[in-house]
Parts: C-alpha cells; sequence; structure tokens
C-alpha cells in the first residue's frame, strides 16, 4: 500500500491550493486518513482528519485543528480511496511540509482483517509568501 500526493506548491497570501492523497495497492480496507503539517523547526502535527471506516464518502468523524478551521476542508472519495485538502486563505504561517496519513487494514480474514498499521505519504512543500 502506498500513499501518494500532490498538489502543493508556491502562492501568495491569501491565496489557495488543493492537495490530494491517493492510496494504491490491493486488498486494504482505510479505517482513517488525515493531513498532519510539519513547520520549519517545529514538529508534525494534525491538521485535518477523518476516522472511522470511510464509506460512499461520508467517513466518520473529522477532526480539524483551530487553526485552520473556516479555511481548509477535507473531502474524501471512497471510491478513489483518496482525500482531497482543499485550503483557502492561506498565509505565511501555513508554510509547511504537508504530509497525508493513513490507517489502513490490511490481511483479509473471513472475519474482517488481521492488522492495522500507519502510512504515510512522502510530504509535499506549501510555501505562502506574505
Amino acid at each position: 500500500v502506498q500513499l501518494v500526493e500532490s498538489g502543493g506548491g508556491a502562492v501568495e497570501a491569501g491565496g489557495s491550493l488543493r492537495l490530494a492523497c491517493a492510496t494504491s495497492g490491493s486488498d486494504f480496507g482505510i479505517n482513517g486518513m488525515d493531513w498532519y503539517r510539519e513547520l520549519p523547526g517545529k514538529s508534525r502535527e494534525l491538521v485535518v482528519g477523518i476516522s472511522g471506516i470511510m464509506t460512499g464518502g461520508t467517513g466518520g468523524n473529522t477532526n480539524i485543528a483551530e487553526s485552520v478551521k473556516g479555511r481548509f476542508t477535507l473531502s474524501s472519495d471512497a471510491a478513489k480511496n483518496a482525500v482531497y485538502l482543499q485550503m483557502t486563505d492561506l498565509g505565511p504561517s501555513d508554510t509547511a511540509v504537508y504530509y497525508c496519513h493513513a490507517e489502513i487494514f490490511t490481511g483479509r480474514t473471513p472475519t474482517g482483517w488481521d492488522r492495522l498499521s500507519d502510512y504515510w505519504g512522502q510530504g509535499t512543500q506549501v510555501t505562502v509568501s506574505s
């Protein structure tokens, strides 16, 4: 299973970007998907995530950081095993490497799955200039 991110780049303050994270592989189930970011010199932090089984795009609970509420929106496409992060009204404080994370079930059994593991994307740089 692999997570592949796309959509990062450089924008001016007030601009928008849309990040995408696609999951590839076979015979797996997604428990939840999140976006984290790593600001320069700081530890990785949760930006927004959706937990619970993603089915039909409705998913389970969504968590979002206070600093991005009203500006960032997470959407999902269960058919494509993908999540998207729409970021608007970006500011220099949003400059970071953004990582897609997923909790994924593998090892199908007659009653469910054998294991739950964490997967990370390679990261995509978002740079916002003032």
